[in-house]
């Protein structure tokens, strides 16, 4: 059980600062998805205008109950033509204090799926180095297929490619730890 919890924490901690060094200006390699444009102030006022409600938009769309034959000529109307998507908050809600509670519970989750495939890796009957090491990076492409790439194959994302180095480099860098803590003397 110790083992287990030393090693989610150490994988957790990986996991978390390759996160930070994916996302932050270290690699920037989510930079295509968070992009300036001078423009910035005069997009913000049409959507404070415009948008009543908090959520998600995709843009063009078509209402509720639209029949499956309109839906099929906006669809070859739309073919060809920019289309955005949108996530709207009616508030800025970021200061020091929320970014330090965010992180910890970034890291606390990072630390319970790691425990978690650590749990996994128990019932093994006798993992070897290599065994593990797979196995993260099986989990790790298992992510990156779930999420973001069935998401990319319908809403295309600017930073496809660097959930894929996540996926590798994260979750290779835990199971080179967990396979050299973990494995079977």
């Amino acid at each position: 059980m110790k083992k287990r919890i030393i090693a989610a924490i150490v994988g957790g901690f990986i996991i978390f600062i390759w996160q930070t060094v994916s996302w932050t200006g270290v690699l920037g390699l989510h930079n295509s998805t968070q992009q300036y444009t001078p423009k910035q102030d005069t997009i913000m006022s049409v959507l404070n205008a415009s948008l009543t409600d908090e959520g998600g938009y995709i843009l063009p769309n078509l209402p509720k109950g639209t029949t499956n034959d309109e839906m099929m000529k906006a669809g070859e109307k739309m073919i060809g033509k920019p289309w955005a998507s949108i996530q709207y908050h009616k508030t800025y809600s970021f200061d020091m204090k929320s970014m330090f509670i965010t992180m910890g519970r970034g890291l606390l989750t990072d630390i319970v799926m790691i425990y978690l495939l650590c749990l996994i890796i128990s019932k093994f009957s006798s993992p070897s180095f290599n065994t593990i090491l797979m196995s993260c990076l099986f989990v790790g492409s298992i992510s990156f297929l779930y999420v973001p790439y069935a998401n990319f194959m319908w809403y295309k994302i600017f930073d496809i490619y660097a959930y894929c180095i996540d996926a590798i480099a994260g979750w290779g860098l835990t199971g080179i730890w967990l396979g050299w803590y973990l494995k079977k003397k």
